[in-house]
């Protein structure tokens, strides 16, 4: 029986070449024509993945989404062909998909922490722009037609997030969602510097929540929360520092959004004025904690697929348990990021919190 659409948006992580994993997430939920993606926002290659996105809805609907994504990111294999930082030896036979052991890749970080790209990359040479600009139509993206966007990057001046939509959004600003300051210069927009958005919001959802009709939002998550053990080696913790700064914007927006729905419940206030929403979550801690924060600048074909392959398995496995429930409930409600958050002033103490409620 064929199901009644759903409006829904789709908040897309950044996280380098794991957004490969997005790619086959959005894959599996392209093949369902009763989800109607309103409105999109991303960070880093979760933008990427979001301008693709967007402008395949646009221009051929969801079949020509997934062509574009896949071009896209065939486009970044092609590109990493030409990197001279690359899995060692031992890596492959190994089957490692980190570069940790990679000696182009340990020599760009003790290069990297003597020198910035001011000094060694003043031409500001970025090959993912060449990309950007080859695969994405910015005309076709800024359309009226086209589902609502919303890129995030970190102003550096004012250290407070730039949400950058239509139609305004062009090359500059999707550069600058993925602008990573140990390898690039800062992209000037305007008068003004930026960086990752990675940093102040991966993704936002307060746009999708305040400027969509949609009251469901699907967020694909790519950097885990948590990870069992210690890290004790340089890499280790440098890889764990890396999920916590990139998930630290999210858990702060994630706490906002359940204070909220406690308000409109709590009072019992117009859910249409007030902005309730419906909030899911497809993601594979369990596998993507086994590759490390330097595997994010692996971009080979074999990697890429492998990531494809794990967000489109994961997604329709998230389907068959929780597709039924969009549009009529929450299926994602993270209690442990809310263990140490403050009682909220309308509630009384002992008061029970719907939100966090399994």
């Amino acid at each position: 029986m064929k199901r009644k659409p759903v409006k829904v948006d789709v908040a897309l992580q950044g996280g380098g070449s794991h957004g490969a994993f997005t790619w086959g997430v959005l894959d599996r939920l392209l093949d369902e024509d009763w989800l109607q993606i309103e409105g999109v926002s991303g960070t880093s290659a979760g933008a990427m993945n979001a301008i693709a996105l967007t402008q395949g809805l646009c221009e051929g609907g969801p079949k020509r989404a997934q062509e574009l994504l896949r071009e896209y990111w065939n486009a970044v294999s092609e590109t990493s062909r030409y990197s001279p930082i690359r899995r060692s030896v031992m890596d492959k036979l190994l089957g490692r998909w980190t570069l940790d052991y990679s000696p182009s890749y340990f020599a760009s970080q003790i290069f990297g922490r003597v020198l910035s790209p001011y000094q060694f990359n003043p031409m500001d040479i970025n090959p993912l722009r060449d990309v950007v600009e080859e695969c994405f139509d910015f005309d076709l993206i800024n359309q009226p037609a086209a589902p609502r966007l919303f890129l995030c990057a970190t102003n550096v001046r004012t250290g407070r997030p730039k949400i950058f939509r239509q139609p305004e959004i062009s090359c500059d600003a999707v550069m600058a969602s993925a602008c990573l300051p140990t390898l690039f210069k800062a992209v000037e927009i305007d008068g003004e510097a930026y960086w990752d958005g990675g940093y102040m919001g991966n993704p936002p959802l307060f746009p999708l929540i305040d400027e969509t009709e949609a009251r469901d939002v699907i967020l694909v998550q790519i950097n885990p929360f948590e990870r069992p053990g210690i890290p004790t080696t340089p890499a280790e913790i440098e890889n764990r520092l890396n999920e916590i700064t990139f998930n630290g914007s999210l858990i702060k927006e994630m706490r906002s959004v359940g204070f909220l729905w406690e308000v409109i419940h709590h009072e019992g206030l117009d859910r249409a004025a007030y902005r309730d929403a419906h909030l899911h979550m497809i993601g594979s801690e369990s596998e993507l904690c086994h590759y490390g924060a330097s595997s994010k600048l692996n971009a080979e074909r074999v990697f890429l697929e492998k990531l494809h392959e794990l967000g489109h398995r994961t997604a329709d496995t998230w389907l068959d348990q929780n597709g039924s429930k969009v549009g009529k409930e929450t299926t994602w409600r993270p209690r442990d990021l809310f263990e140490e958050s403050l009682q909220p002033a309308h509630l009384e103490p002992g008061t029970e919190r719907n939100f966090r409620k399994s």
